[in-house]
């Protein structure tokens, strides 16, 4: 009896083991497809564009006092700004507009294990292809300014110019006191990065899911009014729809930064113990959470789609 028990454990275990690399064969099917789509390499070319536009004022900033900066100090003025992480967010429109990537390949998989692990190995490659444009990001922004910069964990002399004088208000760059006497720049940079890969992650999970339910059209719709719908909650506007007076523009913020998930990505949008905002860490829990209901609602919907392959007869 215990050496049955034994056998079918140990049939569970190579099953689930075989599962994972063929999950992982998915993945890698599609990180295959790169080298041949122009599409893939025109949106590594827009993100490098981006960043150099938007690292632009604090290089010629540094440039004009010659005082140099950290080296992760770039992406952290640059990024810790909501209108700058949804920007860097559209160019996943482009990364996955073949969502969810059926392709030649598919037919292949599908005959070889479940729809179950097909989707999960491409959620795989989501997650993989998104750390990857976020670390591409991250190193661009860097490089781009690496002539006046150091890599020490102290803020520079260019922070401390931005952000304990007017300078950073009238460039409209997000430097702070509250950040450079709370944080280092690489813990700094780890906390912006992780808020940015998890609310991009959010929004490509968002477009996967109405994918899969109604088609990649509904997915870009989706996807859009996701971005919109973050965009156009700002305290700002906030403030004019229920026509709040300047004394109450505190509490907008609050209600912004708890409503608005675009919000919950930038840094200097949290709770740094002193205001009722979220912490990062509830941020990153909220996101979580999101995820996995994207997630549940991905496995679900993947029962019923109807696989449409170009030049045959018939669905799966």
């Amino acid at each position: 009896m215990n050496r049955n028990i034994g056998r079918h454990d140990e049939k569970r275990l190579m099953e689930k083991w075989l599962s994972v690399r063929q999950a992982a064969a998915v993945a890698q099917y599609n990180f295959r497809l790169w080298h041949r789509n122009p599409r893939i390499w025109m949106t590594f070319f827009l993100a490098f564009i981006m960043c150099f536009l938007l690292s632009d004022k604090v290089m010629s900033f540094a440039v004009k006092y010659d005082c140099s900066m950290q080296f992760f100090e770039p992406f952290i003025w640059t990024f810790s700004d909501s209108n700058s992480i949804l920007l860097a967010s559209l160019l996943m429109f482009f990364l996955f507009a073949d969502m969810p990537f059926v392709s030649g390949g598919t037919p292949f998989f599908l005959m070889r294990t479940s729809r179950r692990v097909w989707l999960i190995g491409q959620f795989v490659y989501i997650m993989a292809a998104t750390l990857l444009y976020m670390l591409f990001v991250l190193v661009s922004t860097g490089l781009l300014c690496m002539k006046h910069s150091f890599l020490g964990n102290m803020w520079s002399e260019t922070a401390a110019r931005l952000g304990y004088s007017s300078a950073g208000a009238r460039l409209a760059v997000t430097a702070s006191r509250k950040t450079m006497e709370m944080t280092t720049p690489y813990a700094c940079t780890a906390v912006i990065f992780v808020l940015m890969l998890l609310y991009t992650l959010l929004l490509v999970f968002v477009m996967m899911v109405f994918n899969l339910y109604k088609g990649q059209m509904a997915g870009m719709i989706a996807a859009t009014s996701f971005s919109v719908y973050g965009f156009l909650l700002s305290p700002d506007i906030f403030k004019v729809i229920f026509h709040l007076e300047e004394n109450e523009t505190y509490k907008a913020n609050v209600i912004v930064g708890w409503l608005s998930p675009l919000n919950q990505a930038a840094f200097e949008r949290h709770n740094f113990g002193y205001d009722l905002l979220p912490t990062v860490a509830q941020s990153v829990i909220l996101f979580l959470l999101l995820l996995m209901i994207c997630l549940g609602f991905a496995h679900r919907s993947i029962r019923e789609y109807s696989f449409v392959f170009t030049g045959t007869e018939g669905e799966i």
